[in-house]
């Protein structure tokens, strides 16, 4: 069920009025229920698979707590993990893996060999499973104690709003939350609310319509070459951005209606100065997530400044295998993850010039403050580029495509208004734009935007809701003969 689906603006007012309506003390298992219903609205086999994970991880839990002796408690552990992972590298990566068999095969044969496994990839599978896992390693460290109340902690593992795109919850936030009952509280609905409408916003208005024209461009890149394809991949920024960032703002203002309060998963990531501060800011539940359950493992920055490096390289290729069962994937993150090793070399000559010549060495001008904005998002949007090619069959091809024509001129003749949505939505955009960058700005210098939109007069208050759900409803991309778009995160 998509959070953008006329099924589910019908199933959350439900499963909020239930909610609420029944004894405190039971309304866990209502939301279990809610969980996997909404899940299972994929397809019923899903939740059977979201049930031998969790079952997994929760024995696990309760023998990891329950022998002392080391050596018992890390084999449960390890298999406990090795379980989880085989059934996600199962799903997610064994297609991949007999395509390269495949080739290798025809190699030696001299003949075509082709071999589709047919296999679907669950929706969500790489998140709740990163959350299991992350829950599972807790245990063994004494961070969160061993959840006893098996339906809780099936809860835990399915919560709806964050089950299929996250963000990736820790077991010490909402786990926690899950364990006690929570009051009808007209603050939580109303702010809530207000962060769903804005989540909708960012979705319908900004990203589903940039999709329209950068899948026309990416569709068709030898028609679309040059400059077509340059603008299509800095647009792509935005629509994953607003894509991503809208499905966790949704889930975490539909958490807060039921009084559960989630993880901010983005915090201004395009207004950082850096590659590494924009890894600060960006899908923070996943980020954080490689950096204590595996760069930290890995000896982090401990062991030197070569295995340092090293660890950095590992935790952005691995997290580019987890975007996506391709080597393309990999590439990116293996791209961000030579930004960081490059940025670090290039602040120190950057403080070593600076310091000569007597001048700071970090922006305090706003033309500085910009320009290592727009470096880092133009950094951020070369390694797109291999992220949305999706293959690397396809990066060649549209690498080619980029440098066979110079026509820059198409950014400002009007060739790219008519690809994908006419020109008079242009201004929506930019007005749409605006208001996101409002926000984020706001964001980036730590102010609380719902705090101070309700600090506000209420017929501003008012006057501003009515303009946000009109301007969504009016711009928004659907309506008849449209489909509705996924978020772009449920492929991983």
């Amino acid at each position: 069920m998509l959070f953008n689906s006329a099924e589910f603006l019908i199933f959350f007012p439900i499963a909020v009025i239930v909610y609420y309506l029944i004894p405190g003390r039971y309304r866990y298992i209502w939301l279990l229920a809610a969980s996997y219903y909404f899940y299972m609205q994929w397809s019923p086999v899903y939740g059977l698979l979201l049930l031998s994970s969790t079952l997994i991880t929760y024995f696990g839990a309760l023998l990891i707590e329950r022998y002392e002796d080391a050596k018992i408690r890390k084999i449960c552990l390890t298999v406990a993990i090795v379980i989880n992972l085989s059934v996600l590298a199962y799903f997610k990566y064994a297609g991949m893996f007999a395509g390269y068999a495949a080739k290798l095969a025809s190699l030696f044969t001299h003949e075509n060999v082709y071999w589709d496994l047919n296999i679907v990839l669950p929706v969500g599978i790489s998140f709740f499973t990163l959350q299991a896992l992350g829950y599972l390693i807790d245990v063994y460290r004494g961070d969160i104690y061993a959840e006893h109340n098996i339906l809780r902690y099936a809860l835990f593992i399915s919560f709806f709003p964050q089950l299929v795109a996250g963000p990736i919850e820790r077991s010490k936030n909402l786990l926690k939350q899950l364990a006690e009952p929570h009051k009808l509280d007209y603050e939580n609905i109303r702010r809530g609310l207000l962060i769903m409408l804005y989540g909708f916003f960012l979705k319908l208005v900004i990203a589903d319509r940039i999709s329209m024209m950068v899948d026309a461009i990416y569709a068709d890149p030898y028609t679309y070459s040059g400059f077509y394809i340059v603008a299509a991949t800095f647009l792509f920024g935005i629509q994953i951005y607003c894509d991503f960032y809208g499905y966790s703002t949704i889930a975490k203002g539909a958490a807060l209606v039921m009084g559960i309060r989630l993880m901010d998963n983005f915090n201004a990531p395009y207004l950082s100065r850096s590659i590494s501060e924009l890894w600060r800011r960006w899908h923070i539940s996943l980020s954080t997530w490689f950096r204590d359950y595996l760069y930290i493992p890995l000896g982090g920055n401990r062991k030197g400044t070569v295995r340092k490096y090293i660890n950095i390289l590992i935790v952005f290729a691995v997290s580019g295998l987890w975007h996506g069962a391709a080597m393309s994937f990999v590439l990116w993150g293996l791209l961000h993850g030579v930004y960081q090793i490059a940025g670090v070399y290039f602040g120190k000559l950057k403080s070593f010039i600076a310091q000569k010549i007597g001048v700071p060495d970090k922006p305090v001008s706003f033309s500085s403050k910009f320009i290592a904005t727009a470096i880092t998002y133009t950094l951020t949007c070369i390694a797109y580029l291999c992220f949305r090619a999706n293959s690397l069959d396809n990066l060649v091809i549209l690498i080619k495509q980029i440098f066979s024509k110079g026509n820059w001129h198409i950014l400002f003749d009007g060739s790219m208004h008519n690809i994908g949505f006419s020109e008079h939505l242009l201004p929506i955009l930019l007005i749409a734009f605006a208001l996101m960058i409002i926000v984020d700005v706001n964001k980036y210098k730590g102010r609380d935007v719902v705090e101070s939109f309700f600090r506000q007069g209420w017929w501003f208050r008012m006057l501003a809701i009515v303009i946000l759900t009109l301007f969504t409803l009016l711009f928004g991309h659907y309506g008849q003969g449209i489909d509705v778009v996924q978020f772009i995160y449920f492929q991983f």
